[in-house]
Formats: structure tokens, sequence, C-alpha cells
């Protein structure tokens, strides 16, 4: 989740598929699946890519309350997209409890160095303040995009565990 054309899209596709779409086109809402081995087990992660623009607003709270884990994405080179994601999170939590909230922060666009505003210390002591995974991506270049996808099942794995004493993963 994020704001439009952030990388969401392009997180995805080159985490499902291996390759990067050069061309921004607008997401309403994209359906991905992906089996992998995660601690030496097999799991399907199921990825829902959402829209960004504020008019899918009411999709945007049955994503949240049908989601399991959440990936917040914002650009380094976009000061607004990294404010834009402290109300996401707000409503992750609204929606679900902060108990039922497995958040990875994500900066795409790490190759963009020369066009940063948003600083990773910044989003460092974020990610610390919400007691999140953080990371800085880049889906054009492939820096840490599986890393980003593998610490959102971790953490829902750990959730679970933490409520009942059983870790299961994603199906």
């Amino acid at each position: 989740m994020g704001s439009g054309g952030v990388g969401k899209s392009c997180l995805t596709v080159q985490f499902v598929s291996g390759t990067f779409l050069e061309t921004y086109d607008p997401t309403i809402e994209d359906f991905y699946r992906k089996e992998i081995e995660l601690d030496n087990s097999p799991c399907v992660i199921e990825i829902l890519d959402t829209a960004g623009t504020e008019q899918f607003a009411s999709m945007r709270d049955l994503y949240i309350k049908n989601g399991q884990g959440f990936v917040l994405v914002y650009s380094i080179t976009n000061a607004q997209s990294f404010v834009d994601i402290q109300p996401l999170r707000e409503k992750i939590f609204q929606l679900k409890g902060p108990r039922n909230s497995a958040l990875v922060l994500v900066g795409n666009k790490c190759d963009m160095i020369t066009e940063r505003v948003v600083t990773q210390r910044d989003a460092a002591y974020l990610a610390a303040e919400w007691v999140c995974p953080f990371y800085e991506s880049s889906a054009k270049t492939r820096v840490n995009v599986t890393n980003v996808f593998l610490d959102v099942v971790k953490v829902i794995n750990q959730m679970k565990l933490d409520k009942t004493g059983n870790c299961c993963s994603l199906m």
C-alpha cells in the first residue's frame, strides 16, 4: 500500500516474475500468487496490489480487513508519499488492531539516489517507532525486493506464533 507512483506494482511484479515494468500504468487491483520456501517450508504468498489513489478508499478498507500483512511503500524521491504512509498505518490499526497488523516499511527507488528527498535515517527512525522491519528497495535493480516479501510473511508467522504458540504459513 502507498501513494500512486511509488512503485508498488513494480516491486510486486519484480518479486513474482523477475521483470521490471518500465512504464507507469495506475493500478486499480491486481492479484498475484507465488510459491516460496521460508524456513525450509513451502509457503504460498497471495499478494493484492492495490490502487494508490484516494478514489478507491472504500476498496482499500476491504483489502485491509481481509489482509494479513501490509507492505507500506513510499518513494525516496517523493516526500509526500512518505507523509501519506502514516494515515495508512492508522487505518490498518483502526480496522485490524495493532496485534493483527504485520507491517513492513519500504522506501522504494533507492537506485535514484541523486533525486532522494526522504533520508534513510528518517525512515529508519519511523520504522523503529512503529517496531517494524524497514528496507530501502529498488524494483528496477531488484535491491531488497525478495527480502521485503519474505519479511512480511515472517512477521505474519511471528504474530501467529505469539498468539497461538503454533507457527503457520500463508495459504
